[in-house]
């Protein structure tokens, strides 16, 4: 392989690329999300300024992709932050675990997205939608609602997947041990077309993990639950706040 040829491939192996690069259209994305009420002081604690808490509300997801264009089905499981930036109202992604190391992968490098391995899981037992997920084959949380309860009003859900969702990228620099790259990214869906949704009761547990502390954002109180039925299209990010440009005009200090 020619010098040349290597900056043709953005990822590796060179001879077998992972992930697919063109945006990913998600077909029949199923939505599992319980909003639940927890400790302000924990959420002062991981949400990264400038963003904002208004309320101290975290939606858990869990999301079953039926059709993935380049990847196949997976599932996949987070954590998300009510936040407000400049005063525009959105989510911070604090947590993704996924059963599918190419989604992982492309998540991480190809955009922001906080995505370690895990094992989710979303079905209907006896009446209930059942989330769930595991890490090293410990339960991590476990999320219940009424099946197809109560209908939602389309809007309403289509509103809940195109909040705008920031997330905070890092580019370490290997040779010199400092940062390339700090930034907080925004993304908003902005192609999606909501097929079903639906409300009604939730319960949700979470449980202590060392490599999956979802945990230290406690359920005080449940909120409100849905189950939305989605196709979409990921939009790319944009840059919403440089860290090392910050840090450079408050103190004179650029990492080389």
């Amino acid at each position: 392989m020619q010098e040349a040829d290597v900056l043709h491939h953005l990822t590796t192996p060179l001879t077998a690329p992972v992930y697919p690069l063109r945006p990913t259209r998600f077909t029949d994305r199923e939505y599992l999300n319980v909003v639940y009420r927890t400790d302000p002081d924990a959420l002062r604690a991981v949400v990264p300024e400038p963003l904002q808490i208004d309320a101290p509300l975290v939606r858990f997801e869990v999301m079953n992709m039926a059709e993935v264009d380049g990847y196949g089905p997976y599932v996949e499981s987070g954590q998300a932050i009510q936040v407000t930036l400049d005063g525009e109202r959105g989510e911070y992604l604090h947590t993704m675990y996924l059963d599918n190391f190419a989604a992982t992968v492309s998540g991480r490098e190809l955009s922001a997205y906080p995505k370690v391995i895990g094992t989710p899981r979303l079905r209907v037992d006896q009446g209930a939608l059942v989330g769930t997920l595991d890490r090293s084959g410990e339960r991590v949380a476990t999320a219940t609602m009424a099946y197809k309860w109560e209908p939602l009003d389309l809007d309403e859900a289509r509103a809940q997947i195109t909040v705008p969702t920031y997330m905070v990228k890092i580019v370490p620099n290997v040779f010199t041990g400092e940062l390339r790259a700090a930034d907080l990214v925004r993304t908003e869906i902005t192609d999606v077309v909501v097929k079903e949704a639906w409300t009604g009761p939730a319960r949700l547990q979470l449980f202590e993990h060392a490599l999956a502390p979802m945990a230290d954002l406690p359920v005080l109180e449940v909120v409100s639950a849905s189950h939305v039925v989605t196709d979409l299209t990921l939009a790319p990010v944009q840059p919403a706040h440089d860290y090392l440009g910050a840090r450079a005009a408050a103190t004179g200090y650029s990492a080389v």
